[in-house]
């Protein structure tokens, strides 16, 4: 067993991207896994390899803005887990509105990002820490985006919501740190993952820029390499790290 063994872990957006690769990689290293996502499908399929490959996982369908879903979930999932949960890493999102002019972000695009992006963020872990506090541990890893943080998103509702949610991490760990709980920000880079791909071809089909499309495909890395930092910082041996960590 790796550095998780024995830990009880909760991955959002375990469907795809950075959460399949989490949810895999915390498994793989002994933890118990409950898997959170909406798109069934693919959550299953994440579901079963980790299975076939000897992990213990379970699947929720669950939307992060619905709190009641959420809430009777963590219980459900924390139940399953012997009465608690260890870790939290927090992945679900989505990204609209890739390309387009300020003045062209109209509703539709933004309230549904900031609605996942940063309220669902805060709803999972404020009944994901009903179960730490009293425990006086635990460990929650957020995701937000280096171009949250320097300004630098093609989308402007996931810019500012990945902002506000970096903001967030600080706030929860001011706040949380005083009942044992570490909380931690990760900030990827461009990923070869099916949001990172989904909103670059819609920032071509509104700039028609193809060079810069061709220029980020190319520069695309692989979530595993976050996964692998998210699964360090949910260890242990990360007693000590605070605050945000940014990856390529």
């Amino acid at each position: 067993m790796g550095n998780l063994s024995g830990k009880r872990a909760l991955v959002t957006g375990a469907s795809t991207g950075i959460g399949r690769a989490t949810a895999m990689r915390v498994a793989s290293e002994g933890a118990r896994v409950a898997l959170f996502d909406i798109n069934d499908a693919d959550a299953e399929s994440t579901l079963r390899t980790i299975q076939d490959s000897g992990g213990d996982a379970r699947y929720w369908h669950v939307d992060v803005t619905e709190e009641r879903e959420v809430s009777q979930s963590v219980d459900e999932a924390a139940r399953w887990m012997d009465g608690g949960i260890d870790v939290l890493a927090h992945l679900a999102g989505i990204l609209k509105g890739s390309g387009l002019e300020v003045t062209d972000v109209d509703d539709s695009i933004w309230a549904p990002v900031i609605d996942v992006n940063l309220r669902g963020s805060y709803i999972v872990v404020k009944h994901v820490a009903r179960y730490m506090i009293p425990e006086r541990s635990g460990v929650i890893i957020l995701t937000s985006s280096g171009a949250g943080v320097t300004g630098g998103s093609s989308s402007v509702a996931y810019g500012a919501s990945k902002g506000g949610t970096h903001g967030l991490a600080m706030t929860l760990d001011a706040h949380l740190s005083r009942h044992g709980i570490r909380v931690n920000d990760v900030l990827p880079g461009n990923l070869d993952t099916p949001l990172k791909i989904g909103a670059t071809e819609e920032q071509l089909a509104n700039t028609g820029d193809r060079e810069r499309y061709d220029d980020i495909k190319a520069g695309l890395s692989s979530p595993d390499g976050v996964a692998a930092v998210i699964s360090f910082l949910a260890s242990d041996d990360a007693d000590y790290v605070r605050g945000s960590i940014r990856t390529i």
